[in-house]
């Protein structure tokens, strides 16, 4: 048999056969909160190389410590299978890896990642309207340029020859300039950004934002 095979068949087994249900369900919560942890510091990161680092980290931790994830599972048990592999059947593979695994996969991400987060900056916020972006126009910079759909013609001067020069221009609400990007819809207000920004910080430790001291000092 090939070398390949052999190991695909070892594996499969490694993984469905050895170990017993609850195991396989405690290796997938330890998966899926290492994997979930990685996509959330991936949005809360600016730059391309920090989501890249932020990602990498805990995805690489998940795969060397022998962790279960189920969407790993659905090709390497499989393939297991497909080659032959003893002992391991379809209903096997459901009932004793897909099942456990799933199941602890749920409880990795949504208790200890998305429950943890939840309970940290949105408990007592009410309503709140999550979305995903990127930051502002100086993160968006800072990733490599701009990135905003909304841009506009400026006349530029070099070498005494003027040219049009296509600037962008962050997206006004109400004819309101914000900090934010747009997408492919409207503009992007981050749930993460909202609670990592310095005025709702402010809000929420009772101190004054910026704004507010700048209003205090004018009317000094």
């Amino acid at each position: 048999m090939p070398a390949y095979k052999t190991e695909t068949i070892n594996f499969a087994t490694m993984k469905a056969v050895d170990p017993q249900w609850h195991q396989i369900m405690l290796r997938g919560i330890g998966a899926n909160w290492l994997v979930c942890f990685a996509v959330f510091i991936s949005i809360s990161s600016r730059e391309i190389s920090s989501k890249i680092i932020a990602i990498w980290f805990p995805t690489a931790t998940f795969v060397a410590l022998g962790l279960d994830h189920c969407i790993a599972n659905m090709y390497f048990i499989p393939i297991g299978i497909w080659n032959g592999a003893p002992g391991i059947s379809v209903g096997y593979f459901i009932w004793k890896s897909l099942i456990p695994t799933t199941i602890g996969n749920m409880l990795g991400g949504g208790i200890f990642v998305g429950g943890a987060y939840w309970y940290l900056y949105l408990t007592g916020e009410g309503s709140v309207d999550i979305d995903f972006n990127t930051g502002g126009v100086e993160a968006a910079m800072e990733a490599g340029g701009p990135m905003g759909r909304m841009r506009t013609k400026q006349s530029g001067v070099g070498n005494g020859n003027e040219k049009d020069v296509i600037d962008g221009e962050e997206p006004g609400v109400d004819g309101d300039k914000t900090s934010q990007l747009p997408h492919s819809g409207s503009y992007m207000a981050s749930g993460v950004g909202r609670e990592l920004s310095a005025e709702k910080y402010a809000k929420r430790k009772g101190v004054p934002t910026s704004a507010e001291k700048d209003s205090s000092g004018s009317d000094v």
